[in-house]
């Protein structure tokens, strides 16, 4: 158990978006944190905070009590835990890996099964919240896995997070976050196709979508692309193509239990369009950039 005389040893692997700011979190708070990256200038400026920066995952999991990872999808994950290099070859049985990706649930009950044959017990734990959130310390965990293996890691979660909240069993978690991000990935949509409406009126866009985002109408994702639309600005938060992962594997999953997500076919539909546009690599909002196109054509 985590003390500030007794800290456990972190491994975080995978520092984009929104492990940089999980990770630097960490070290703020004491604990003794290896991090690996890809790309390992990345890296380089948390370790000039205190980290220690490893050359592999394997590497990083190295004598680590607890292994984080936060990386883009299924394949990112599998590279960063399996094979010779991956952190699963150089985790210390008894250690509990956190993933925090947004995974399919068929991957996360098969990246647990092979945990526990490594002697090592896996808690899915994906986030809600942005990039500043991350930074912050701001995010909420959504948790699958053994309660009492989430007893060990909450310090760290804590030190990253505004609240940890635990749904059961394997998977749990990687569901409820696929669940989540289908809803705001519709609400994006369909925010888009209304502001690109609002721009064809003879009216104040600025005051009416004021207006509709103090109203029954708006969520807190379409507050955050609402700004982001009236501004123009679409610096990257949360990536477009990462968002219509998130949907594409919401729909497989709801298909298994025989359910026909059509709002999120449609939604699906306008992200690929955006993606194959060139715009994955922005923030979610440039959505609005395919849906403007394609109005005017």
């Amino acid at each position: 158990m985590w003390t500030r005389m007794n800290p456990s040893r972190m491994a975080f692997l995978g520092l984009g978006i929104m492990g940089g700011g999980m990770a630097r979190r960490l070290v703020e708070a004491g604990f003794p944190v290896t991090v690996y990256n890809r790309n390992r200038e990345k890296a380089v400026t948390l370790g000039s905070a205190g980290a220690q920066i490893a050359g592999s995952p394997r590497e990083a999991a190295r004598d680590a009590h607890i292994v984080i990872s936060m990386v883009a999808d299924d394949t990112a994950s599998r590279a960063i835990w399996l094979g010779e290099e991956g952190a699963l070859a150089g985790a210390t049985r008894g250690a509990v890996m956190v993933e925090c990706s947004t995974l399919s649930v068929a991957w996360v009950a098969e990246l647990a099964r092979i945990a526990r044959d490594r002697g090592c017990e896996l808690i899915d734990a994906p986030v809600t919240g942005s990039k500043d959130a991350a930074a912050a310390g701001g995010l909420n965990f959504l948790v699958g896995g053994d309660a009492a293996k989430l007893e060990q890691v909450r310090p760290a979660l804590n030190a990253m997070g505004r609240s940890v909240t635990h749904f059961g069993g394997t998977g749990s978690g990687a569901l409820v976050k696929l669940v989540n991000n289908f809803m705001a990935g519709v609400h994006i949509a369909a925010f888009a196709e209304a502001f690109t409406w609002l721009e064809r009126a003879d009216i104040d866009r600025a005051k009416t979508v004021g207006f509709l985002m103090e109203g029954a109408a708006a969520s807190p994702v379409t507050k955050v692309v609402a700004a982001r639309m009236l501004a123009a600005d679409f610096t990257p938060n949360f990536l477009l193509r990462l968002m219509g992962k998130d949907i594409g594997y919401a729909i497989a999953e709801a298909a298994k239990a025989g359910v026909t997500l059509a709002t999120a076919d449609t939604a699906l539909e306008q992200f690929r369009a955006a993606i194959a546009a060139g715009l994955g690599d922005e923030d979610m909002a440039a959505l609005v950039k395919v849906v403007r196109n394609a109005a005017a054509s």
